[in-house]
């Protein structure tokens, strides 16, 4: 069979099959990441359908996918709103940092992979998945309580600190020397910095300049503009992903709705497409030897991001009930994780490092939505249990008290 029909055949295969997949997510209210991470097992490596002349094509879908991903979360926040966050909130982001990313780092480190493999395995379980928290929130009706701006701007914490983890880890998989990594570091704060200038000073200028009345003139200037930017990030050697989460932050206004509203369906597309990459890149048989260690750092890593969610809503005012939903709505790790861990697997710096990853992200997609919905009654219902079953404090000394005197009678 020609190449081209095959490759049309496979890739068509690939795109039905996620749709069906993500009716069948729908269906079930359930994060649709999985799935499709499962799919790509299918068709890698070692699965039940190997692919050929697809592959490459699906690779640079994954690309695509990613600067997507990142362009609309920078639409989703302005330059105003990231340094009001970082003014207020950064106490959270330093705590949320140190529980979440250490216990990634010496996991690496404990398996002998190598300070780069630590690094890169601190991101992948430091960085909650915006995309699904924000689908939880919906489902469950909470995105009014007064927890959930605690919550979202922990998120933004996290996808600010994007921009600058992402030319380290960048540099560290390169190979990149120590005067040549902060070169690159300096520069991917200069251009953050620059751009959250001229966002905030210029913000609706740059936005009138790319508007249109016109939606397809739109979705081209703006992907146009994303493409090109991520690409002179990626030759800077900066990242592709933070040009295009820049770009999106430049963004803001109407501009900013309509191009999300335009490019959602694309951004799903490329995404679903840069997850079954993933999947294709693990071999199903490596997954099982690492699948003990990404259960226990799943395990350990949903207390410390319940922990931070408490910690950072009670320094807020929130109650604790309203504190123990943000810690458990936190808990969801999913697309930026394996973006993360997708940089090291294209570098080769540890085998096992994609399959851990998986089996991590597989673990808690799953297990996030479950911790948003039941560990604020868990919390309660273990709270009054260990109230009831506390011993009743010891009656004191009692007081003698002298007798009232009987009142005076007066007769008339």
């Amino acid at each position: 069979m020609h190449s081209s029909a095959v490759f049309l055949i496979e890739f068509g295969a690939i795109i039905l099959g996620l749709g069906l997949l993500g009716r069948m997510a729908g269906r079930l209210k359930f994060s649709p990441i999985p799935l499709y991470l499962l799919a790509g097992l299918a068709f890698g490596e070692g699965g039940l359908l190997p692919l050929g002349a697809s592959e490459e094509f699906v690779a640079i879908g994954a690309e695509i996918g990613v600067i997507l991903l990142l362009l609309m979360l920078g639409l989703e926040y302005t330059a105003t709103d990231l340094v009001t966050n970082l003014r207020t909130q950064y106490p959270a982001g330093l705590v949320d940092g140190a529980l979440n990313a250490l216990p990634g780092a010496a996991t690496a480190l404990l398996l002998g992979w190598g300070p780069v493999a630590a690094v890169v395995l601190a991101g992948v379980t430091w960085i909650s998945s915006s995309g699904v928290i924000a689908k939880v929130l919906g489902d469950l009706g909470r995105l009014g309580n007064r927890e959930t701006p605690v919550v979202l701007s922990i998120l933004v914490l996290e996808d600010l600190a994007m921009a600058v983890y992402l030319p380290i880890v960048t540099a560290l998989l390169a190979g990149a020397g120590l005067a040549a990594g902060s070169v690159t570091l300096a520069i991917a704060l200069g251009v953050a910095g620059l751009v959250l200038f001229v966002a905030v000073r210029y913000g609706r200028l740059i936005s009138r300049f790319v508007s249109s009345d016109d939606p397809e003139k739109l979705l081209l200037v703006v992907l146009g503009l994303t493409l090109l930017v991520a690409g002179i990030a990626q030759q800077l050697q900066v990242s592709a992903a933070v040009g295009a989460f820049l770009v999106g932050i430049a963004l803001s206004g109407e501009v900013a709705e309509g191009a999300h509203n335009l490019l959602s369906p694309l951004r799903d597309l490329f995404a679903a497409v840069f997850f079954v990459f993933f999947g294709l890149h693990t071999d199903p048989a490596s997954i099982p030897p690492v699948l003990l260690p990404a259960l226990a750092l799943a395990v350990v890593t949903s207390g410390t991001k319940i922990a931070t969610g408490y910690w950072a809503a009670r320094r807020n005012g929130v109650s604790a009930k309203g504190a123990w939903r943000a810690g458990g709505t936190l808990v969801a790790r999913g697309e930026f994780s394996i973006v993360i861990a997708g940089l090291a697997v294209s570098a080769g710096i540890e085998p096992s490092l994609g399959p851990l990853a998986t089996a991590y992200v597989l673990i808690l997609v799953v297990a996030g939505p479950l911790t948003a919905r039941f560990t604020e009654p868990v919390a309660t219902w273990l709270t009054a249990r260990r109230r009831r079953g506390a011993p009743e404090p010891a009656p004191g000394p009692v007081e003698e008290r002298l007798p009232l005197p009987e009142p005076v009678r007066h007769e008339r």
